[in-house]
């Protein structure tokens, strides 16, 4: 299963595109709220979550992703249990994905020290020793993703499919929706 971790003041296309693109993939996708079900977003768009993070097990979860959003990212970082989760995710060697503000999430846990990555411009003094590669779209260091804002939302998706499902549900999924970049 994906889980796409949601806090108040995330990023929506970040998140939502994702999990459109990962579910057309064919992706088991479940939208976590990280205290509550319903969740408004940094462009004041309420959602409703499948779950909470209370109610995830993080034995289940084949990839996490976080979208960004400041506040979003802020109240994630916050949370001592959702800290916990992802590296609990990650140390079993689940993927793990973040776009925006969220891949300095990752770096103040450790996860991207010394590992290429990406983030918002500007934000590259958050991310401590991680090797940023500023205006790529997406970067992958092994089981970590990183993509670099709203902007790049489609590729990012994209990248998610294609670990997950393979390089040909990625071409469908990219030719379903006529992504043409």
């Amino acid at each position: 299963m994906v889980a796409i971790l949601l806090a108040d003041g995330f990023e929506e296309a970040e998140a939502l595109v994702t999990a459109d693109l990962l579910r057309r993939g064919g992706c088991e996708v479940s939208l976590v709220g990280l205290d509550e079900l319903t969740v408004t977003g940094s462009h004041h768009i309420t959602v409703t979550a499948d779950t909470t993070l209370s109610q995830v097990e993080a034995d289940g979860v084949e990839m996490l992703v976080l979208p960004g959003g400041l506040g979003g990212v802020e109240n994630i970082r916050m949370n001592l249990f959702a800290m916990a989760f992802i590296e609990s995710v990650r140390d079993r060697g689940a993927y793990v994905a973040a776009i925006c503000a969220a891949p300095t999430i990752l770096a103040a846990l450790g996860i991207l020290d010394r590992r290429s990555a990406v983030c918002y411009p500007g934000m590259e003094d958050q991310m401590f020793s991680a090797v940023v590669k500023p205006g790529c779209p997406v970067v992958t260091d092994g089981r970590i993703i990183t993509g670099e804002a709203a902007g790049a939302v489609f590729d990012f998706g994209l990248k998610l499919v294609e670990v997950l499902k393979g390089a040909d549900a990625a071409r469908n999924v990219r030719h379903a929706v006529y992504y043409r970049h």
